[in-house]
């Protein structure tokens, strides 16, 4: 028994010896939301905990919210370009730019928040290098499936001709445009604004978040349908990642792990799982519930996308099936297959 204390007292000495060499380094992480937001506080902010005690304090990060380094869709280069270490980011902002991820993106697709974030870091491993390989990707998450939002009754997709609707992302987007409508893409920061002053009639978001952003005072109409997730990431400036010692380098992979994926988003999850019934006991609120048949018309509405994913994939020069099979068994691995 003496032998494995002083065999542990001795690696505990060992990793602090190798603390105590590492210069402390303050970093800083840019995102678009307000720090109400239930993701910065019980997401972020104890991701960014654990790394400043796992380091021994030699990682401190200082965050930069609301969009203070740049607009939403601006996230990625930030990070890219080192002006900020970290940065959490919407891929599908620039549609286009991401096409294996953008799978995340299909209606209909995604059942659970929490599951899906498990099962896309696991899958999402093998791509990351190809497609994000300019940063140090870090985890991705999710949240529990969106909806639309509007300031007038829309039931069908055939309600959404001549309707200017802001898109969560770029599959989203196209999905409007498809019905007949068009699409405004802002950062959630400036949807508000967007759809007060009537540039847009309605809004794909997650259900109770859009009251963090004043948006509830707008939009009064919610479908009760289980729409679409967005695919959110963080990632580290490469060069910040490769200054680092190689103790401070293993922390931040111990951090960047489909598990702290999972407890980033549980929070925002949470918080947002009780939005419907929220809404449901407003009289100022109306939650739509959609007969079989209406719910069938968006699901066969959105069904070319998936179609449109595989082109683009295969346009890279990308086995499409075998990378869509691949996430789905994930999915299912996780009981998280719409």
């Amino acid at each position: 028994m003496k032998y494995l204390l002083a065999g542990a007292m001795s690696a505990a000495l060992m990793i602090g010896a190798a603390y105590a060499e590492d210069k402390v380094i303050e970093m800083s992480f840019s995102h678009d939301l307000p720090t109400q937001h239930p993701l910065h506080s019980q997401g972020f902010q104890v991701w960014a905990d654990s790394i400043r005690e796992a380091s021994n304090g030699t990682l401190d990060i200082s965050f930069f919210p609301a969009g203070q380094l740049g607009k939403a869709e601006d996230e990625y280069d930030i990070a890219k370009y080192g002006i900020a270490d970290f940065v959490w980011a919407n891929p599908g902002h620039t549609p286009g730019r991401f096409p294996i991820m953008a799978l995340g993106e299909l209606p209909f697709f995604i059942s659970s928040g929490l599951g899906g974030t498990e099962a896309m870091n696991e899958w999402y491993a093998e791509y990351k290098d190809q497609e994000m390989g300019d940063v140090k990707f870090c985890v991705v998450h999710l949240h529990d499936p969106g909806t639309l939002h509007s300031t007038s009754e829309i039931r069908t997709p055939a309600d959404m001709k001549g309707k200017t609707i802001r898109p969560a992302n770029g599959t989203i987007g196209r999905l409007v445009q498809s019905m007949g409508g068009s699409s405004v893409q802002v950062g959630p920061s400036e949807a508000r604004e967007v759809l007060e002053r009537g540039a847009a009639d309605g809004i794909t978001f997650p259900w109770r978040s859009i009251s963090i952003f004043g948006m509830d005072d707008v939009v009064h109409y919610h479908l009760d349908m289980p729409l679409y997730v967005t695919n959110f990431i963080i990632a580290m400036n490469k060069d910040r990642y490769e200054s680092l010692s190689e103790t401070q380098q293993q922390v931040i992979d111990d951090h960047c792990s489909p598990e702290w994926g999972a407890k980033i988003a549980a929070g925002w999850v949470e918080f947002d799982n009780e939005g419907k019934r929220l809404f449901q006991e407003s009289p100022e609120h109306h939650v739509l519930e959609l007969t079989d048949d209406e719910l069938t018309q968006w699901k066969d509405a959105s069904s070319f996308l998936l179609d449109d994913w595989k082109a683009s994939v295969t346009a890279k020069g990308l086995d499409a099936d075998a990378i869509y099979n691949a996430f789905v068994e994930r999915l299912e691995a996780h009981d998280a297959k719409f």
